[in-house]
């Protein structure tokens, strides 16, 4: 009977109960797109391991370092493999068409384990100077395939750079960026040599793997020993912190949107709390009706707390609905920028008890007023 007239009050008027529904949705559904999007800016972050670090400059990532430091850094105890890589910073076609090219040594997609290239394309790739390893998601954006032909615009190194396409690699894991393109670091030097001989047989970092993640603050401090009052000192960090070094340069803008977030959702929740309770007070009338009737004051705050959290928890759990094909597209869009765009669990929690605290702060007040009706019937016994 209550669970009844809870659902029959609750959509009595349909076209308030629907715009209320609505209006519920799209505030959970711009939350958890807003959280979607500061997710995806740090899964860089998220996905690196324990067990690398990254060497670079020391004063900055843009100045190089000699590759000679190699063979120094794999003689530092307990580094169990290292290898290294050049920023590229080429485009393809058009300054619009921008994705990170990476000039690699071959040895450097061994220290991935979540970047998988089949072994045969992987062995064709060691073959060919000119080769390229591509991810699938970039593959798929501009159609390319096996053994096509690839031209790069090069900004940083000016020219026009032709790869082959010879590995589609893909992700072991789903927060793995597949849209990077890997070449090898021996074809970009070699052609310095000729045109540009004083930025040969530079790298712009070195990637380290340690035995023992445990050993990780060791090893940075035996590398950056190594090399200290060197011509190019060097600054050794975790994985995870060489990527925070990035999220950090749009640190504020990151604060900005998380907080323009819970704004958002804050201000039209208490709105819809508002716009709920104002229609329960409606029926103060009839609660009255109940009540002489004989109906208890615990079944009148049941009754009206249950239609304000029913109508709650039917928009929220629209907007949770909406979230993932949005959030879908959004990826699909933005993918050029956020490579791994999916809605988080906890944003998902988040929002669901977003939609309970509305349901019961505007079941609050009608709720109270059967209550008091309950206390002040005691104190007329009393008295």
């Amino acid at each position: 009977m209550l669970l009844k007239l809870i659902f029959r009050n609750a959509f009595r008027h349909r076209l308030r109960t629907a715009l209320t529904v609505l209006g519920m949705a799209v505030a959970i559904l711009s939350f958890g797109l807003l959280s979607t999007v500061i997710t995806a800016w740090y899964s860089g972050v998220e996905a690196s391991a324990p067990d690398r670090l990254v060497t670079r400059n020391a004063i900055s990532l843009i100045f190089p370092m000699p590759v000679s430091y190699l063979q120094k850094i794999k003689a530092v105890p307990h580094v169990a493999g290292v290898s290294y890589a050049n920023w590229f910073g080429g485009v393809y076609i058009d300054q619009k068409n921008f994705f990170a090219n990476i000039a690699i040594d071959p040895g450097y997609l061994s220290l991935l384990p979540e970047f998988k290239v089949p072994g045969a394309q992987f062995e064709n790739f060691v073959k060919e100077r000119d080769s390229a390893v591509v991810g699938r998601k970039l593959a798929a954006r501009y159609g390319w395939k096996l053994g096509q032909t690839v031209t790069l615009k090069g900004t940083i190194y000016p020219g026009n750079w032709d790869f082959t396409v010879r590995g589609i690699y893909y992700g072991t894991r789903p927060n793995v960026d597949e849209t990077a393109f890997f070449f090898h670091w021996d074809y970009l030097n070699e052609r310095l040599r000729q045109t540009m001989p004083r930025r040969a047989d530079q790298v712009g970092w070195y990637l380290v793997k340690v035995d023992d993640p445990k050993r990780s603050a060791g090893v940075a401090q035996a590398i950056d020993a190594t090399f200290a009052n060197s011509l190019a000192e060097t600054l050794t960090e975790t994985e995870k912190a060489f990527q925070q070094s990035f999220i950090s340069m749009t640190e504020t803008i990151i604060k900005a949107i998380r907080l323009i977030s819970y704004v958002v959702i804050g201000i039209i929740l208490i709105v819809l709390a508002n716009t709920m309770a104002m229609s329960a007070r409606e029926r103060s009338g009839e609660y009255a009706v109940l009540k002489t009737l004989g109906f208890s004051w615990r079944y009148l705050a049941a009754l009206i707390a249950g239609e304000s959290v029913v109508i709650a928890v039917v928009g929220g759990a629209l907007g949770i609905a909406l979230m993932y094909p949005a959030a879908a597209l959004f990826g699909k869009a933005l993918e050029q920028f956020f490579p791994f765009f999916t809605v988080d669990p906890r944003t998902v929690a988040t929002s669901a008890a977003a939609a309970l605290v509305v349901g019961a702060l505007s079941a609050l007040q009608p709720a109270w007023q059967a209550a008091r009706v309950r206390i002040v019937e005691g104190l007329g016994r009393i008295g």
